[in-house]
Parts: structure tokens; sequence; C-alpha cells
């Protein structure tokens, strides 16, 4: 599935994209506000992830990419799915160049469109205390603070914690800011 939004191409990863994708992700300042991805990251932690992007059948996951120019290259993921005892975590990055864009925002309420069309009610999300961009942005997306939770990065390799949110797409709790903006193609 790939999904089109007015600066931005949502779509799945393949193998040939693991040197890419190892680049866009290889930065310290991305990998240290996730929690699975290891420190240092590099070709084979991104063909790792992107055979289980292809495998996965119970989740909705993306690359990012910019639509700005000739080529398309990769500024990020973003999808949702089982992470723990959480059916539909939503989690997202963006590698340091796309940071102040609005791209995060724009890729985002994509994303909840698309989960809001396939049936899902209720989507959660986690950021790290000392990541407080991110909490900006599920901010603006909807998403509400729910708590408080130690958190675990790879990268890290220890606890951090983490401030839980969640946003309900239920049609009676929409608002303007989560009208679709995609175009979605199978």
């Amino acid at each position: 599935m790939f999904v089109r939004t007015q600066r931005l191409m949502l779509r799945p990863g393949w193998t040939d994209d693991a040197a890419e994708l190892a680049h866009a992700m290889g930065h310290w300042d991305v990998v240290r506000h996730l929690s699975r991805a290891p420190w240092p990251y590099g070709i084979a932690d991104a063909q790792a992830f992107l055979g289980q992007m292809q495998a996965r059948r119970d989740a909705a996951s993306f690359l990012i990419c910019s639509r700005d120019g000739d080529a398309a290259p990769i500024i990020g993921g973003i999808g949702y799915g089982p992470f723990e005892d959480r059916p539909t975590e939503f989690g997202y990055w963006l590698t340091p160049q796309a940071w102040g864009r609005g791209y995060a925002t724009e890729a985002g309420h994509a994303v909840i469109a698309l989960a809001r069309t396939m049936g899902v009610r209720r989507l959660t999300a986690s950021h790290f205390i000392d990541n407080p961009a991110s909490g900006r942005v599920l901010a603006r997306l909807g998403f509400t603070p729910t708590g408080r939770s130690p958190g675990w990065s790879t990268a890290r390799q220890g606890h951090a914690e983490c401030i839980d949110m969640a946003l309900s797409l239920t049609a009676e709790q929409q608002t303007d800011d989560d009208r679709p903006l995609a175009q979605m193609a199978a």
C-alpha cells in the first residue's frame, strides 16, 4: 500500500532500500529516541528491519519519502501495529535533515486517516521524556497523555521514562484536524 500526501510518499520498504535506510537512520539523535533501534545502526540492521516490515501482516508500516525533487529519498518511517501489550502502537522517526518542516505531522495525519479507514478504534503512542519535540507532534495529531511508564531503549541499553499517549479514532472523537489528507492506493 502507498499513501501520498502533499509533500510525501509513504511506501513499503524493500531490501534494496537497506543502504539508504541505514544512512537516514544512522544518527545517534534518531536512534536514542526509539525503543528497538540498536546503536550503531548499520546496513544489517536495516536489512533485518526491512525483512520484518515485509513479513508483517498485522501492521501498517511505511518509509517516509520526500517528493521534493526528482528522487524520493527516505527521510523517515511511520506506522502502527502491535508492540508488547498494545495492539495498535503508533510510531515514527525522521532523519535530522527533515526535522522542523512539518513532515511528521503531515505523515501522521495520513496514517491516522488510514487507521480510521481500516477500522482501528484507538492508537497508543509514547515518547521518551527527554524528547519533548515528539510529544508536541503527537499532541498536534490529537494524542493526549495517559500517564508515564518505564520504556526500553536498545540504543541506550537501558530504561528511560516515557510519557504514554492515546488517540481515539471513533467517529464522535474526530476533529477537523483528522480529515483524511492522503490519497491511498493499494
